[in-house]
């Protein structure tokens, strides 16, 4: 209390001061117009600048739930799709089929660990046997394939990556259905090879290449990527350089996918 007195009796003038300034300056924008305009609209642009910053602020730490709630969101309008609309089903439904005859199932899953400068390149993703993932399923995002399950525990995954010398899927070219073998070099984890394309098929840099859907795995049309050259390879075949659409370095969050006809599938073409 003492100090308090003691500052205030040696600073009296300049406080005096000070109390004196607020009160004409609060005068002024009462009794002038123009100045209380020009206050209000400064104390607005002020209060809007703090507003919008902490808005940003707020938003920033608010990504990671807002883009689970958009993975989730995705994953149920791709079931919704398979189930309303299928070609073959438009007229022809089975008595006991409450699914409509749907033939893949998504599950969305966040990736907890991923690697991209190896040869052979895996992704860990937060589901598994509990959340009905097994081996062998095909793994996608928004902007193509990633890759397929390989190991599975109760609430993990591995997958063995697109980026992953090991690793084939059957692709073709959107404009004319002809396919041929995607595969990947070990280079750059931007670009894969596209093999085993006719020699007479016509090909083009900026051709789009999309999935056959020659596999259990994979529906057919997922994205893959642009072609960006081709070089004949043999004589016979072009081997294309693909662009892929899927940015492995920037993965979060994905969907695992069900063929819900594949143990029927894999029988009859295993059949002898």
């Amino acid at each position: 209390m003492r100090n308090l007195l003691r500052f205030l009796y040696k600073y009296y003038f300049f406080l005096l001061f000070l109390i004196l300034e607020v009160i004409a300056v609060a005068m002024g924008i009462q009794y002038n117009l123009y100045q209380r305009a020009r206050f209000v609209s400064v104390t607005e642009n002020i209060s809007a600048f703090f507003n919008e910053s902490i808005s940003s602020f707020s938003d920033y730490f608010h990504l990671v739930e807002t883009n689970r709630k958009l993975s989730l969101e995705n994953t149920r309008l791709k079931n919704q799709l398979q189930r309303i609309y299928r070609s073959d089903d438009l007229f022809f439904f089975g008595e006991k089929d409450t699914l409509h005859r749907q033939k893949y199932f998504f599950t969305s899953a966040r990736v907890i660990n991923n690697s991209v400068n190896r040869m052979h390149n895996y992704l860990t993703l937060d589901k598994g046997r509990a959340q009905g993932i097994r081996p062998e399923m095909g793994v996608v995002c928004p902007d193509g394939i990633v890759g397929i399950t390989a190991g599975v525990t109760k609430n993990f995954s591995s997958v063995i990556s697109l980026l992953n010398t090991n690793f084939h899927v059957s692709a073709k070219l959107k404009k004319n259905d002809y396919f041929g073998t995607l595969s990947w070099d070990g280079q750059d984890y931007r670009r894969a090879l596209l093999s085993d394309i006719p020699y007479h098929v016509p090909i083009e840099t900026g051709d789009t290449v999309v999935t056959s859907g020659f596999s259990a795995v994979f529906p057919e049309g997922i994205l893959i990527g642009i072609v960006e050259k081709a070089e004949v390879e043999n004589g016979n075949f072009y081997t294309a350089t693909i662009r892929l659409t899927t940015d492995f370095k920037h993965l979060v969050y994905v969907d695992v996918i069900s063929n819900l006809e594949k143990k029927e599938q894999k029988k009859l073409e295993n059949y002898d």
